[in-house]
């Protein structure tokens, strides 16, 4: 039986199939039961394989619930410190958390590998998500909290967001022309159709590089001559630091060159309450007319 909920993400749970859906063409959330499990009961042992969601999971008061998370999800620090960790999120430990027997496992069609999940899905009920911009990001807290029974806490998370980021839209700054690095050696930054763009633009740049898709590979030269006036350096996944503002200074000479907390413009939980406080700060350091 199929019962189709959203668009961000669907639920494998255990149950015989043959045809597993294919992680590229993942457009629909849906549920998958077996005749026995039609109305399953909320989830109490769960597996976190995404650091934002793992915070998510712990805004919605599921301490008891989370049995184990990744060795990234670092927020909340006590659940980093106390939780069971069962790897990476590109190399988790399979037969680890099969042996806990988790009830939900929640992971990611970015974050985590399409064929690891789907070995933990042969024999442990799967949700993946598939985040992309603000709007996908809310759906989701909806449909994770319909699923761990909190959907009362979720809708209020998902108010206080639309609230936030509506007020700081109230006086949106002049946009800025931005490169946005995610990696080094090669250099990468980020296209059209992902969610930091998405964030980008509510923290009011434009991004150079949003004819490209997903994570594309650029060159010096390409962010030369892209008309960026800012370059972000990210703290994540490439740990951008003190020491490459002067590095980069001298590659991009004319351009400004700003270190910024990945977590604000990549992680879709709760983390996304801190985003627009952020946002502003961050503009308000820059000004159109500096450049």
């Amino acid at each position: 039986m199929v019962s189709k909920l959203t668009s961000t993400a669907f639920l494998l749970l255990q149950i015989p199939v043959e045809v597993f859906y294919l992680w590229q063409f993942v457009i629909f959330i849906a549920m998958l039961f077996s005749s026995a499990n039609l109305n399953p009961s909320p989830s109490k042992r769960i597996v976190s394989l995404v650091p934002s969601q793992t915070e998510l999971l712990y805004y919605l008061g599921l301490d008891e619930e989370v049995i184990a998370i990744t060795k990234f999800c670092i927020h909340p620090n006590k659940w980093y410190r106390n939780k069971l960790r069962v790897g990476g999120t590109k190399d988790i430990e399979i037969e680890k958390i099969k042996k806990l027997k988790p009830d939900l496992i929640i992971a990611n069609k970015e974050e985590n590998v399409r064929q690891q999940v789907e070995a933990l899905s042969i024999s442990c009920p799967v949700l993946v998500t598939d985040v992309n911009n603000y709007a996908e990001a809310l759906q989701m807290i909806i449909d994770v909290g319909s699923l761990v029974n909190r959907t009362n806490e979720a809708a209020a998370l998902v108010h206080q967001l639309e609230q936030s980021f509506r007020h700081k839209k109230q006086s949106p700054p002049e946009p800025i022309r931005a490169c946005y690095l995610i990696w080094k050696d090669p250099y990468m930054t980020v296209g059209h159709d992902t969610f930091i763009h998405d964030m980008m633009g509510h923290a009011g740049f434009i991004n150079v590089f949003a004819v490209r898709t997903r994570y594309p590979v650029v060159t010096i030269q390409e962010i030369l001559t892209s008309g960026c006036q800012v370059v972000l350096l990210s703290s994540e996944p490439y740990p951008f630091k003190e020491k490459h503002l002067a590095e980069f200074a001298g590659l991009l000479p004319g351009k400004r060159i700003m270190l910024v907390d990945g977590e604000m413009f990549s992680w879709y939980g709760s983390r996304l309450l801190l985003a627009p406080d952020y946002f502003h700060a961050l503009r308000q350091g820059i000004r159109p007319s500096s450049f």
